[in-house]
């Protein structure tokens, strides 16, 4: 492989920024973290006494957004951060209180720097508890260096060995392909997303086999962006055998820059970043000739191993008229079904603190999406037949099965009526292994009009494979804007908690107890390879030229 990629262009730097560091080094980096706390979550903030409330120095409120100011160490609101700056040559780079960011307070806008970045994640590491992966000596010695007053360099080397003696020791424990991501400033959405689509077999398979070769690829030029050749890079560094935590800045460039309505430091949904993620892959990977409107055969990888088929009847009351139409899926959102459905397969369920309250489960999630629905007399739709809008029962179904199926729980609820917003944070209970035959078109054609019915329907769908294991779970914890997404990974039938740059083994019933948000099941077929051992694949590529690194990893 080439040695360098000359097509990619990295972000402009903030000149504030690198005037500081001119001026100032990274003396700045070193004695902020000192200041730098991290939850039990891995979010990173600065930390300050518990009975003090921060409050801005020019107008001394204490609502809003907050910069600690790098230089004179004042603190200022998004309001009066830019005023500081100018009424205090050189005190443009502040820190954001609450998420331990960059900020430029002329620019107005978060700044990326790799070295403040080392910064965060060495004081993350030195913050580990003692008995994880059982380095306490090696933390010890780092904060013992620590408090004498070293450089920042010689903590940053002392945090990669502490990582590194954790991968010695846990080698022999964590397959290949686990790798922890840092955060970058609020991107646990697309690490999240990022840990389930690297272990999706689909994918896995098309990166890992070259199918996408960055350095062929002819559709990148200095203008224009490739995303599936950045996801190649992320493919290359995490199954390249390095576990030392991964950076993936690049992509996180790119996606900026295809999807601008997204483009900042703010927390994203991880269900709008994984349909963004695959309409990216869509559009850059290039459709077949003969493709028809829903994507049905399109040949990228995205709906190759996501893409399913719909099927929605709306059948009119008064005369029992049926429209029939067919709508493309890449995932299917379900409302959580608030009746309490005890199941009956007691091996699927987990001691839950809440056991007495009401709870859902997956399959009444399912059923409740292809229950016959009553449309209200707003939505009446016009029949073909009585030749007027007339009172309808719409009923979904799916036509036909991913490769791989996402299941979207939607627990953000908002109303329009009383302008507010909500989580649902009600305890989903889930299989590992589902069976979809009974909610196949098939299926409920057969229980409405009998099977009579079954045998005019278009298409075989005798050898479709309904049965499904699960290999990925997205959580969200913690209140609607001020959560924490968290994947756990299922590999070789044993669970992995991939918490942004920590990667941690956990029984099935911590990921049974979980709060749900995207779950990822694949055909059973696929579930069955992708549990062998992933050994057989290529260390490095041919020719024996390592795999590179790219601005901003570690």
């Amino acid at each position: 492989m080439s040695k360098q990629n000359p097509s990619y262009t990295n972000p402009e730097p903030c000149e504030h920024l690198a005037d500081y560091k001119r001026k100032h080094g990274l003396n700045g980096f070193k004695t902020l973290q000192n200041c730098l706390k991290t939850t039990p979550y891995g979010r990173t903030s600065v930390s300050k006494h518990e009975s003090e409330t921060p409050r801005c120095s020019l107008c001394f409120g204490y609502q809003g957004r907050f910069y600690f100011c790098l230089i004179c160490s004042s603190i200022a609101c998004s309001g009066h951060a830019n005023e500081h700056s100018q009424s205090n040559r050189g005190h443009e780079i502040a820190v954001d209180v609450e998420r331990a960011e960059l900020y430029c307070c002329v620019c107005c806008d978060q700044v990326y720097d790799p070295d403040f970045d080392r910064a965060v994640v060495s004081k993350q590491l030195m913050d580990m508890p003692g008995n994880v992966n059982g380095a306490e000596g090696v933390v010890e010695e780092s904060n013992k260096k620590r408090r004498l007053g070293l450089g920042l360099e010689l903590e940053w080397k002392m945090s990669k060995r502490l990582v590194s003696m954790a991968d010695r020791r846990s080698k022999s424990i964590f397959p290949l392909g686990l790798r922890g991501l840092n955060n970058l400033g609020s991107t646990c959405f697309m690490n999240s997303v990022l840990q389930a689509l690297l272990h999706a077999p689909p994918l896995r398979n098309y990166f890992l086999n070259d199918r996408h070769n960055r350095q062929s690829c002819r559709k990148r030029s200095a203008d224009r962006l490739c995303l599936p050749c950045d996801i190649d890079v992320i493919f290359s560094a995490v199954f390249s055998g390095d576990r030392t935590p991964y950076s993936p800045a690049q992509f996180l460039y790119s996606w900026w820059q295809l999807s601008e309505n997204l483009a900042s430091y703010e927390q994203q949904d991880a269900h709008e970043f994984f349909i963004s993620m695959l309409d990216q892959i869509h559009e850059k990977e290039g459709k077949s000739k003969h493709q028809n409107k829903d994507n049905q055969d399109c040949q990228c990888i995205a709906h190759k191993a996501f893409s399913g088929l719909l099927r929605s009847d709306v059948t009119c009351t008064t005369c029992g008229f049926t429209s029939t139409t067919y709508d493309p899926y890449v995932d299917i959102s379900l409302n959580l079904d608030m009746s309490f459905c005890p199941s009956t397969d007691t091996s699927n369920r987990t001691s839950n603190p809440n056991e007495n309250a009401s709870m859902s489960t997956l399959l009444g999630c399912l059923d409740l999406f292809t229950r016959p629905e009553k449309l209200g007399p707003d939505q009446k739709l016009y029949c073909q037949n009585c030749q007027e809008r007339q009172n309808s029962v719409k009923q979904m179904s799916i036509r036909r099965l991913p490769v791989v199926l996402c299941l979207h729980i939607k627990r953000f609820e908002h109303s329009p009526i009383r302008k507010m917003s909500r989580k649902i944070d009600q305890y989903l209970q889930f299989p590992f292994s589902l069976d979809m035959s009974p909610y196949l078109s098939s299926s409920i054609l057969r229980n409405r009009f009998g099977n009579r019915i079954f045998a005019f329907e278009e298409g075989d769908e005798s050898d479709t494979c309904t049965e499904y294991e699960i290999f990925a779970v997205v959580t969200h914890s913690g209140m609607l804007d001020s959560g924490h997404y968290v994947t756990y990974v299922r590999v070789r039938n044993q669970w992995y908690k991939c918490n942004d740059a920590w990667i941690t083994e956990v029984d099935e019933g911590v990921v049974r107890a979980s709060q749900c948000y995207l779950m990822y099941y694949v055909q059973k077929g696929f579930h069955y390879k992708a549990s062998e051992d992933l050994s057989c694949f290529p260390m490095s590529p041919p020719g024996g030229e390592s795999y590179l690194q790219i601005a901003g990893c570690c």
